[in-house]
């Protein structure tokens, strides 16, 4: 599976940007998606997940309630809706595919995917 985010950019707190991560392949239903960012001088941090049938989701704290994850499995894309952005949402985006033999599992740390993409930078400025 290979993975191409897009859609990252300058936008100014308070605004919203939707990234989306097309992946190739006709195997895109057999993996939890997931999103993942990393700032500058830390660790990659989980964001969001989605199961292989879209309906299960799950949030970092960070995020819960300002951030959608979603998936249409027809275009092989997920995409991540970020709303009310914060300067510390500041980071290069990844999305990551990990195979689950289940449609409900959703996966929460970075050992679990077995495919990344190649990150997309997100900056949002005060």
């Amino acid at each position: 599976v290979q993975l191409q985010a897009s859609g990252g950019g300058l936008v100014q707190a308070g605004g919203s940007l939707r990234l989306s991560c097309a992946a190739s392949g006709r195997t895109f239903i057999s993996y939890v998606m997931g999103w993942f960012r990393q700032a500058p001088g830390k660790e990659r941090e989980f964001v969001a997940t989605i199961s292989r049938s879209g309906v299960n989701t799950y949030y970092a704290d960070s995020v819960k309630g300002r951030f959608t994850i979603s998936r249409d499995n027809a275009k092989n894309t997920v995409y991540l809706q970020m709303n009310s952005l914060k300067p510390e949402d500041t980071a290069v985006y990844y999305c990551a595919a990990g195979y689950s033999g289940s449609y409900g599992n959703i996966f929460r740390t970075v050992g679990s995917y077995d495919y990344w993409g190649q990150g997309t930078l997100v900056t949002v400025s005060s």
